[in-house]
């Protein structure tokens, strides 16, 4: 089993009488994407600057590659690497002088380091360009070479997607993906981009009102939920097929278009295909849809704060 990277045991931070983040618990282990998926103002950012060494622990216990925050810090943030709101660059400056100039605040980082890491995120062939006439997506890429520098087992990004067109946030997570799987780096992620984070996650963390709400991998946030899969059946009578799988099959359904959607399970597609043929209604495809992470997202919160909760 691969080694744990972070531990984060019983954190807690308060603001005077606030409670930013609740007594939440979470490991990574290397090689592993694990998100914080939550409306803003839900405790993610707090807990990666606690994690960061950024902001000070109310109670419990962060260790990084087996060193304690904060009693061991410089030691534990040797093996961190993170992005947390905007990269602090020089827009005048190139992109390698940027570099350079954040290498130097480390010991034995090289230019063959700096090298390395600008090839690793892809932007080899910009560095000689001032940093202004990167794109957004350019300067993300570059901030994260910068957290790399010093080869970090453990990459904090906060909100690394956030204002990206369509094709720079799939060319980041692509990216991510590489950095973690080859290169064996723990990420631990924050968004409140549901669609992106299901595509990119290995493990999502729910948190709200700065509680961990749930814990999984994408598979098991899934099959956790009642429903999380449907079968989607494209008919000819779609009205009249409902009718006949509420009454006669006592299933939930509901009608879109010409297509009935089903909330079961694929065990049930037999015995509903043949009820539905019995009354000559004509078939012209099946599907198993499921639930989008938007869907399963809003349902555990609802259901784990009886709907008291902040629009994402």
């Amino acid at each position: 089993m691969s080694k744990v990277i972070l531990d984060v045991s019983n954190l807690t931070k308060t603001f005077g009488n606030r409670v930013a983040v609740n007594n939440i618990s979470f490991h990574i282990r290397e090689g592993e994407i694990f998100g914080f998926l939550g409306p803003n103002g839900a405790g993610k950012t707090t807990t990666m600057k606690m994690i960061c060494g950024l902001c000070s622990i109310t109670k419990g216990q962060i260790r990084i590659c087996n060193f304690d925050m904060p009693k061991d810090k410089e030691k534990a943030l040797q093996n961190v690497g993170a992005l947390i709101e905007n990269p602090l660059m020089y827009p005048y400056m190139s992109g390698y002088d940027n570099l350079k100039y954040y290498a130097s605040l480390y010991k034995n980082i090289s230019k063959d380091d700096i090298l390395k890491y600008s090839r690793i995120v892809g932007l080899e062939h910009r560095l000689k360009d001032k940093l202004k006439t990167y794109s957004l997506g350019m300067k993300q890429r570059l901030g994260i070479a910068q957290a790399l520098l010093h080869s970090p087992k453990l990459l904090v990004l906060d909100e690394p997607l956030s204002g990206l067109d369509p094709n720079g946030v799939k060319e980041m997570r692509d990216f991510l993906k590489t950095l973690a799987k080859e290169y064996n780096i723990a990420i631990l992620i924050s968004s409140h981009m549901l669609s992106d984070m299901e595509q990119l996650c290995d493990t999502i963390a729910i948190i709200n009102n700065g509680q961990l709400l749930e814990i999984k991998s994408i598979t098991s946030l899934r099959d956790s939920i009642d429903g999380a899969k449907r079968i989607q059946i494209k008919v000819d009578y779609p009205n009249f097929a409902g009718k006949i799988i509420v009454n006669e099959l006592q299933l939930k359904c509901d009608i879109a278009g010409n297509r009935v959607l089903v909330y079961t399970s694929e065990d049930k597609i037999t015995e509903i295909t043949k009820k539905l043929l019995s009354y000559n209604i004509s078939i012209f495809g099946i599907e198993v849809v499921s639930k989008s992470l938007e869907e399963i997202f809003l349902e555990i919160v609802n259901r784990k704060t009886n709907g008291k909760t902040s629009i994402i």
